[in-house]
């Protein structure tokens, strides 16, 4: 089973840079690529979700058709610029022929994101492995609570959230008694 974060990660990235995706830990990469893009510009953002937005206009009454304002366009590189720079040469080639942020950003979706039907299977797994979990004889509390959070936060990233009191209580009760 893959973790939320990945085991022993360190990064040392400035925070100028996008994280990185190397195709392992897609959910992980993707919250923080949008924590960065909303940091850096929620506009962007914006344009990747929906997609750049360019009126058009005619040049002249015979010209031809131009892009009013030139702004959704540099948004829509700066956004492409974004995303290329924080995934890696076999990513690239996955998206390199996509023309905006969006298509991009739907690339990697379609490529790394699960069906329903493994996304409920790793959910129902996921659920097991919360009603079983105990504390194991040679850890300590913080591994075991580190162990807990990575499942936990696997949970929440494919949309299942159990609330912050069933947690609590589950934790306390993977204690053993001494």
């Amino acid at each position: 089973m893959s973790t939320a974060a990945p085991p022993n990660f360190e990064e040392g990235q400035s925070t100028y840079r996008p994280p990185r995706f190397n195709g392992q830990y897609y959910g992980w990469w993707k919250t923080r690529m949008h924590d960065f893009i909303m940091d850096e510009d929620s506009e962007l953002w914006d344009i990747i979700c929906d997609g750049p937005h360019v009126p058009m206009k005619k040049f002249e009454e015979t010209g031809p058709i131009v892009p009013k304002d030139r702004k959704a366009i540099e948004k829509n590189y700066r956004a492409k610029k974004i995303l290329v720079y924080g995934i890696g040469p076999d990513e690239y080639n996955r998206v390199s022929a996509c023309d905006t942020g969006k298509e991009i950003w739907e690339a990697l979706q379609t490529a790394y994101e699960e069906t329903t039907q493994v996304k409920q299977s790793k959910i129902d797994m996921l659920i097991t492995e919360y009603e079983l979990f105990r504390m194991k004889d040679d850890e300590s509390i913080q591994d075991m609570h580190t162990r807990f959070t990575s499942f936990i936060n696997e949970l929440y990233l494919l949309g299942d959230v159990i609330p912050r009191n069933k947690l609590v209580r589950k934790i306390l009760s993977a204690l053993p008694g001494s």
